[in-house]
């Protein structure tokens, strides 16, 4: 189980501050696949951050009872100094994966060849996201988040990124959020809008894809 009870979050600006989410509340059970949707801005990007663990809360919390990734593709979380190589290493200590075995794999998940071995603010942001995605996946977590349709690497690896999230791990939770409103409803069984910092269950997919679409 992920929830989020009471989240807001606010922003720092010229003249004073601007809050993004306002008393977000929200229960996703195990197994359940959550779309999102909502205009640019509507802070989609800034809610998934909150729940991976990757942002900090203005107020409120987050409790999980389930492992949670890190927002798919999302490569922030790396040191920018050491080699991929060096960050692969130091996930698998907080992991407690084995490194040979996790490296076999993303090696030829991300096809990264050399650049493995080089600093990771070398990396173009798509060779960051795709090093990330090989991660999220290795790691096998009972929630994961996508953060807009993953759209790094070519029709081939991304046909796999499709089949090891999509086929081989279907029994999992997702929180997704996106503009494609085809991908929400081919890949969720839940719907909701952000707008106007607060967040609302709809009674189902289509329905808030019909909410947003109304906006």
């Amino acid at each position: 189980m992920v929830r989020c009870v009471d989240i807001c979050k606010t922003f720092p600006v010229h003249r004073g501050v601007r809050q993004v989410l306002e008393r977000i509340n929200f229960t996703i059970e195990k197994g359940r696949k959550l779309g999102i949707v909502g205009r640019n801005g509507a802070g989609k990007s800034t809610l998934i951050k909150i729940i991976g663990g990757v942002e900090i809360a203005t107020s409120g919390r987050v409790e999980r009872t389930m492992s949670v990734s890190w927002p798919l593709a999302f490569g922030g979380a790396f040191q920018g100094s050491l080699s991929g190589l060096d960050n692969l290493r130091f996930i698998c200590r907080i992991y407690g994966l084995d490194y040979v075995s996790t490296r076999v794999f993303v090696d030829d998940f991300a096809q990264l060849g050399k650049q493995l071995a080089e600093p990771v603010k070398t990396y173009s942001s798509g060779m960051r996201a795709r090093l990330a995605f090989a991660l999220s996946i290795v790691i096998e977590f009972d929630c994961y988040l996508i953060d807009e349709v993953i759209m790094v690497g070519d029709a081939r690896f991304l046909q796999r990124c499709q089949d090891e999230l999509f086929g081989k791990r279907s029994d999992r939770s997702l929180i997704i959020v996106s503009h494609d409103m085809g991908f929400i409803r081919e890949h969720c069984d839940t719907g909701a809008l952000l707008h106007d910092r607060h967040l609302n269950m709809c009674a189902s997919v289509a329905d808030a894809v019909e909410r947003y679409e109304a906006l």
